[in-house]
């Protein structure tokens, strides 16, 4: 179930302000305390598997996984396993667009009919630009273009990822906004419909546009999209007290990867940090501090939530589960801090994220 801007912000608002957890923490006392929290998080809440890192500008302070990476098996999960990162994707496609903005190929607030000039769009839809999908205030609801009916049917599309996603901005641009205009709708199909934008900009794909931008120039070797294959943990799929293990080449092990802009990156957490720090400005020539300002800003008038960001109190933040897996991030750019805790599944794992994200917030200063 795609956040309400409440739920969205859960884990901001539930954190205390930072206390302990500062750059200059002794790295051997905090790693001590750190690998602590995850123990007792994880024999309370008992998610499948569960893992955390301290990031810093210079990439991994600290790192630990506990569980196994399959219900049905003693294989232990680790910290070099790939985990899916869902909605915390939207972070990157925005990336990638102000990456193509520095390059001058588009540009901000860049109205929809000059995205998709091929396109017959509605006349309601006139004053949109691409920065009101960014940011969930377009009126775009996923109900719309994106319910039932195309989940039951998109996995079976013979189309290219390309033309899936070019369908959906038609779809949703034909028609007015079912939602409020300037009003903060979280969805799904916003994030899709700027990476159609994004593959109308490049003339390729958003995954291409995604390694681009984003991977190579990052290092990240282990970006990838849909569930992660080969040696790496597996998704779980709860069934009342059963957690099935979910085979990545399973259709169903991930939503339908025409959705790929707004939710299906995968990564090991070092390489997540790495992109992470990027976002602290710890890359010089990837993307411009005004860029990074702009993608970590909220809107006019919706203080709250920025490009795939949520916001408060110099922290930003988002959640993101395809209901197999679960994953958290908070930054504080300032301090060039953040923390990550990801699971392999979206029940106990949820939970885990969240109380392993406010123990390790809350961590007093050692002296």
């Amino acid at each position: 179930m795609p956040p309400t801007r409440r739920t969205l912000l859960t884990t901001l608002t539930a954190l205390p302000l930072v206390a302990g957890l500062t750059a200059a923490s002794p790295p051997r006392r905090r790693q001590v305390e750190a690998e602590a929290v995850i123990d007792a998080v994880f024999a309370s809440a008992a998610p499948t598997a569960l893992a955390a890192a301290i990031i810093g500008r210079e990439g991994l302070r600290w790192s630990a996984a506990r569980g196994v990476r399959r219900a049905d098996s003693s294989d232990p999960a680790t910290v070099a396993d790939s985990w899916h990162l869902g909605s915390n994707t939207k972070a990157m496609t925005a990336a990638v667009f102000a990456r193509l903005v520095e390059q001058g190929r588009t540009r901000w607030a860049l109205p929809v009919t000059e995205a998709f000039p091929r396109l017959p769009i509605d006349p309601a839809w006139l004053g949109a630009t691409l920065d009101d999908f960014l940011h969930h205030r377009a009126g775009l609801l996923d109900a719309e273009v994106m319910g039932m009916p195309w989940l039951s049917t998109a996995r079976a599309d013979p189309r290219s990822l390309r033309e899936q996603r070019a369908a959906i901005a038609a779809a949703a641009l034909a028609r007015p906004p079912g939602g409020t205009p300037g009003a903060f709708a979280y969805g799904n199909a916003n994030y899709v419909l700027v990476g159609a934008a994004i593959e109308a900009i490049t003339g390729g794909s958003w995954e291409d546009a995604m390694r681009a931008e984003v991977f190579d120039p990052l290092g990240i070797a282990s970006g990838g999209f849909g569930p992660p294959a080969g040696d790496n943990a597996w998704g779980h799929r709860l069934s009342g007290d059963r957690r099935l293990p979910m085979n990545p080449a399973d259709p169903g092990a991930d939503n339908p990867l025409a959705l790929g802009p707004a939710g299906t990156a995968h990564m090991t957490l070092p390489d997540y940090g790495r992109f992470l720090a990027a976002i602290m400005e710890a890359t010089p020539g990837w993307l411009s501090p005004e860029s990074l300002r702009i993608l970590t800003a909220p809107a006019p008038g919706e203080p709250a939530y920025a490009a795939g960001w949520a916001v408060r109190g110099g922290r930003i933040a988002h959640e993101g589960s395809n209901t197999m897996w679960h994953a958290a991030v908070v930054l504080v750019p300032a301090q060039g801090l953040g923390l990550v805790t990801v699971a392999n599944d979206a029940g106990p794992g949820r939970v885990a994220c969240q109380q392993l994200m406010q123990r390790l917030m809350a961590l007093p200063s050692p002296p």
